[in-house]
Parts: structure tokens; C-alpha cells; sequence
């Protein structure tokens, strides 16, 4: 689990310090303020330990590092990563079960990483990030781009992600909680999404009636994402999921059940990093940290500077939060 992490002049990332994560851990601000770069900061990095050494891969932790980065933020060059105007390197730190990976270059480095340390464990997991936007609909089009074309446009979370949900359903026993999240997730879409073999296309059955994947519902095409990554075990009890705006495309009663869902998956050891502006998730992640007694990490960026919080003990200072508040005490005005 990554349990800390340290990053200077990573693009929008000036200066940024979480010193304790858990099992469940949420990333706050509001649009533009690099949430979505510092969960790809995040992702980039555990996928390159992922990618080490695994099968026949002989590339060494800098080269999988600077490919990873290259393709996952597709800047010309990955020296472009580097906070414009800053002379001084990026430099990104992050603690996994107390063993570090440490890497640092400067703005004119192309492909050489200067600097580079890895002192963690091989890892035999596979992490996953979950975009806003869902993606069966156009999964033949990123394979296409990415494996065929190479040209930027999909970048590795998609192509990841679209690789991930290619894999065909594996039979046999699954962790509870993983065949208690199915159970949930099918019901909650009142329904299911099937890959067929024949036409290679995705469709959608609810009873005895077939929808092709265009017609379904974009909220119902994102929860069947998690579905199927947890039927062909592409997951597992200590895989990391980055989640990208889990509110997005969902009505309120599906964000409960898709965040309650989260909550047990973290129970079996997955490690879930949220990235949201959405007051409805934080106050939901807020109550199953009350509920629950468990701790709730939160980095969270409001006037131009990242603190950390944890839902245990409070909701945190931030101007969606307080945004939200003020709303809801117009509103009890009104009808006053």
C-alpha cells in the first residue's frame, strides 16, 4: 500500500506532501487543481513497479518509468513535466510498506532519468485508474490508436483500462467481497454487461432483453467497468484503484452504493485513492469514516496550497465544502 508521498515541480504539482494514506483515501479541490495530474503522478509510478521485472520484460526501472510517464501525461518530451519557469528538478517520492521510489530530472531531459532509486518489493499486482468518462463504448478505438496507430490522443489509463476489460471472465471462487461488490453492482444497474465474442462488440442484457452498448446508459457503462475487473480478477486483494470523479454520470443514490462498494473492497486490502469535487462523495466518504471509526486521508488544495485532513476527525476546510454549506443554509433561510 503506498502509505506516503512527496512531489516538487511536477507540472501544476509545485509542492505537495501527503504523509499518511490508508485503504481509503480521498483527493479534493476544484477544477484545475491538478487532482487528476497527481492521481496519473500516482499511477504512473505503481504501474512501473508493476511492470518490473514481470515475464520476460528486461527493460530496467528507468526505462519503464520514462515510457510510462512519456504515454500516460504525452508531453513531447518528459522534461516538459517539469513546473514551467522553475529552474529546479521534478522530484517525486512515494513510501510503499516503508520502502521508497525515488526519481528526479530536470526540464531537458528527454528520455535519461537523472537520478532514480527503487528500493521496494516486486510487486505482481495490477493497479487500475478509472477515468471520468467510461470507455467500453470506445475501447476498440483505443486499442486501435495506441496498438496499431501509436499516436497520442488515448493516454495509458485509458489504454490500461481498455487492455484490462479484455480479459474474458475467469470461473471459480472469488473473494467475498469482490463477489459481494458484483452482486451489488449488478443490481444496481439492473442488469449486465457481456462481451460477445462473435461480434466483438459489448452489449447490455436486463432479463431476456439485449441493448447495444451505444443506447445504455453512460453511468450504467461505468459501474460495469469495476463489474468486469472484478470478474476476471484483472484485480486483486492488493491492487490499487484510482478513481477519477466517481460521481460523474452517476445520480446521488448510485454514488452511496458505488462508494459504499469502495468501502468493501477496502476492507479486503485494496488500496482506493479518490479524486473528487463532488460535496455528496466527500459527505458520504465523511459518514463511513464516523460509521465505520476508520481513517479517511484527504489532500485537500483550496487557496493555492495542498493540506492534508482525515475524515475521522472532521470534515475539511475547503471552499467546495463550504460552497455547499452555504447553499444549504440559503436554502433553510428561504424557507424560514
Amino acid at each position: 500500500m503506498i502509505q506516503s508521498l512527496h512531489i516538487q515541480n511536477f507540472g501544476p504539482l509545485r509542492d505537495v506532501d501527503w504523509v499518511k494514506l490508508s485503504n481509503i483515501n480521498l483527493i479534493i479541490g476544484a477544477n484545475s487543481s491538478g487532482k487528476t495530474f497527481l492521481l496519473k503522478a500516482l499511477y504512473a509510478a505503481i504501474r512501473t513497479l508493476e511492470d518490473y521485472k514481470r515475464g520476460d520484460d528486461k527493460r530496467s526501472t528507468s526505462e519503464i518509468l520514462q515510457h510510462k510517464l512519456f504515454w500516460t501525461f504525452q508531453a513531447e518530451k518528459i522534461g516538459d513535466l517539469v513546473t514551467k519557469g522553475q529552474d529546479e528538478p521534478l522530484t517525486f517520492k512515494m513510501s510503499l510498506e516503508g520502502k521508497e521510489f525515488i526519481y528526479s530530472f530536470g526540464k531537458d531531459t528527454a528520455k535519461q532519468i537523472s537520478t532514480i532509486e527503487n528500493h521496494t518489493d516486486i510487486r505482481e499486482n495490477n493497479s487500475i485508474f478509472l477515468p471520468a468518462k467510461e470507455i467500453l463504448s470506445i475501447q476498440h478505438i483505443i486499442l486501435k490508436s495506441r496498438e496499431m496507430d501509436k499516436v497520442f490522443g488515448f493516454d495509458d489509463t485509458y489504454f490500461d483500462l481498455a487492455r484490462a476489460i479484455s480479459l474474458s471472465p475467469r470461473k471459480g471462487k472469488n473473494y467475498n467481497e469482490f463477489s459481494q461488490s458484483r452482486t451489488i453492482l449488478e443490481k444496481l444497474i439492473d442488469g449486465r454487461i457481456e462481451f460477445v465474442d462473435s461480434s466483438k462488440k459489448w452489449i447490455f442484457k436486463k432479463g431476456n432483453a439485449k441493448y447495444t452498448i451505444g443506447t445504455t446508459a453512460e453511468g450504467i457503462k461505468k459501474i460495469a467497468i469495476l463489474d468486469t475487473l472484478l470478474g476476471n480478477r484483472y484485480l486483486d486483494d492488493k491492487s490499487v484503484i484510482f478513481i477519477d470523479e466517481p460521481e460523474a454520470a452517476l445520480h446521488p443514490a448510485a454514488i452511496e452504493t458505488f462508494i459504499e462498494i469502495i468501502q468493501t473492497l477496502s476492507e479486503r486490502g485494496l488500496q482506493i485513492i479518490i479524486a473528487s469535487h463532488s460535496y455528496f462523495v466527500i459527505k458520504k466518504l465523511y459518514l463511513i469514516a464516523m460509521e465505520k471509526n476508520i481513517s479517511v486521508p484527504v489532500l485537500s488544495f483550496d487557496n493555492e496550497e495542498w493540506k492534508e485532513y482525515d475524515l475521522i476527525n472532521g470534515m475539511p476546510d475547503n471552499s467546495i465544502i463550504n460552497a455547499s454549506v452555504d447553499l444549504y443554509m440559503k436554502e433553510v433561510n428561504l424557507q424560514l
